[in-house]
């Protein structure tokens, strides 16, 4: 055979159409029958029905990549097995008038995947659908600094992200040593830096087979806002009732007599009420970690939702308020910055996935 030609091994015929999808779905290669998934869709009706057979692969990342080619299709068969694919769960969501009453109170559900980390500890990996929002605060906002601006229009793919921050106890089955001062395994884990944060991200992806990561600035925004353009995803203001933080002026319409009536410490994840994706402790509890590097302002960031990674300064981005703080800094566009290597007692994150 002439130099720099391949040779097919005898015997391995490559095959296309349906049959070479259906070969290559029977691959014990993960990334083979995700391929293969991708593929199928030019197939028609026939390619669909391999699809939806994916859904009952053994291997998790298969059947969460069927999901995401099938989740927008109308045909009533294929919403009858998504039905029966991605558990639902169901919680109220509450919103608020200007002086923190409540004004309506409805059910909703979302999808998730659950995640076993060994030991009966589980990650639930709730599904966020992809949209477009403004990003930022305008300049009527209370509270709002230059760095909330300018407002701009992103554009989100879907993903998932955590129910909750990382728990103590799914920090601890993934690296083993806690390092969190308060003790509690429903607790979100603190003390931990942003470097922290990615390790951690590292090893769940080893762990799992899934690529885990922090979430972008404009994704945990997103995700918080659920839709709104309130300052909290329930409304104008907000109170010691409907998220852990210390309670004082200028959001707080029901402040605490003095700081001894605040909590003064992390609270369980899932005490407070979700927004409408089902995503809980988005204000308050604790700071949580995002992956871009700061920058003064909006200014040339990105529009689809990735993370901004230019720049040279060690700075990362972290959202959503902590039980130390006021109300004001538990706003949905607050956004400060911190070394990379910072710890504290009120910062922790939570993790984002997306199939690729």
């Amino acid at each position: 055979m002439p130099s720099g030609q391949s040779q097919v091994p005898f015997g391995a015929a490559v095959l296309g159409g349906i049959p070479g999808v259906k070969s290559r779905l029977a691959s014990p290669g993960v990334e083979v029958r995700i391929t293969a998934l991708s593929e199928a869709l030019k197939h028609g009706d026939a390619g669909l029905d391999l699809i939806i057979r994916a859904l009952r692969d053994e291997s998790m990342s298969v059947k969460l990549a069927a999901y995401w080619l099938l989740k927008d299709r109308h045909k009533p068969n294929i919403k009858e097995q998504l039905q029966n694919y991605l558990p639902i769960f169901e919680f109220d969501v509450t919103t608020v008038d200007a002086e923190g009453k409540e004004n309506s109170r409805h059910s909703s559900s979302a999808r998730f995947f659950p995640e076993d980390l060994g030991n009966g500890v589980v990650l639930e990996m709730v599904s966020i659908p992809g949209g477009r929002f403004m990003m930022g605060s305008p300049e009527t906002e209370l509270g709002r600094q230059d760095r909330e601006s300018p407002q701009h229009q992103v554009t989100v793919p879907a993903f998932f992200a955590g129910k909750y921050p990382i728990t103590e106890a799914q920090w601890r089955a993934v690296m083993e040593k806690n390092p969190s001062f308060v003790r509690g395994e429903k607790r979100p884990v603190v003390c931990v830096s942003w470097q922290d944060a990615v390790n951690f991200c590292r090893q769940l992806s080893e762990k799992t087979g899934r690529k885990y990561r922090l979430l972008s600035e404009a994704e945990w925004e997103y995700a918080c806002r659920a839709g709104t353009t309130t300052p909290f995803h329930f409304g104008e203001t907000t109170s010691m009732e409907l998220a852990n933080h210390n309670g004082f002026h200028p959001y707080a319409k029901t402040p605490p007599a003095s700081s001894y009536d605040c909590r003064r410490k992390t609270t369980d994840v899932g005490s407070f009420l979700p927004n409408i994706f089902g995503l809980y402790d988005m204000h308050g509890n604790v700071w949580e970690w995002c992956s871009d590097t700061w920058h003064e302002n909006y200014n040339g960031a990105p529009t689809d939702g990735s993370s901004w990674e230019t720049g040279t300064n060690d700075k990362r981005m972290q959202r959503g308020g902590s039980w130390e703080y006021s109300g004001v800094y538990c706003r949905s566009a607050t956004r400060p910055r911190y070394s990379a290597s910072y710890r504290a007692i009120d910062v922790g994150f939570r993790v984002g996935c997306v199939l690729t």
